[in-house]
């Protein structure tokens, strides 16, 4: 039999108790599928439906310039046969000018838009990170992975999947 003084008996009592309590405490673990979560979130479905809509109306007016261009265009071929070649040419060249002007500015429009709903979108991920954030705080989680396509969760039980709980929340607040 053992014989341990009274320090020796204390350290392992101590360290007994350190081993049951650590072996005692689970971590919680739950997960989220991403692409769930944003294809469900309503503020980004909002936006997306936003920036969708201005893509059209830009793409309308683009064909609506566009059009009006091609029959100023065939207008002046019709028009430059009767003209001094020196007269055509130049013409020809302030029609392609303000075609490449027009061109470049609804570029621009098109990359302001993108831009916008890019910045838009970012912020929207980050209110989504914040709250998963939250929602692990309050709820004790140790750990909330991210599921669906190019996650880190390559099974979980649907008793740790948090989605639809976060999107319930996430949705929640949007409506406030």
């Amino acid at each position: 039999m053992l014989d341990l003084n009274e320090n020796q008996m204390k350290k392992f009592v101590l360290i007994a108790f350190v081993v049951l309590t650590s072996a005692c405490q689970q971590k919680k673990i739950g997960y989220v599928d991403n692409i769930k979560l944003m294809d469900s979130y309503q503020e980004k479905i909002d936006v997306e439906a936003k920036y969708k809509a201005k893509a059209e109306t830009l793409a309308r007016k683009r064909d609506s310039i566009s059009q009006a261009f091609q029959l100023e265009l065939q207008e002046f071929q019709a028009n430059a046969q009767r003209m001094a070649q020196n007269k055509a040419q130049e013409q020809y060249g302030l029609l392609q000018q303000r075609g490449q002007f027009m061109g470049q500015q609804l570029q621009q429009e098109e990359q302001q838009i993108q831009l916008a709903g890019q910045t838009e979108i970012d912020s929207v991920v980050s209110k989504v990170k914040k709250r998963i954030k939250a929602y692990g705080k309050s709820n004790q989680y140790t750990y909330i992975l991210t599921g669906g396509e190019g996650g880190a969760v390559l099974y979980g039980t649907d008793v740790d999947d948090l989605t639809d709980e976060i999107v319930k929340i996430l949705n929640e607040d949007y409506k406030k």
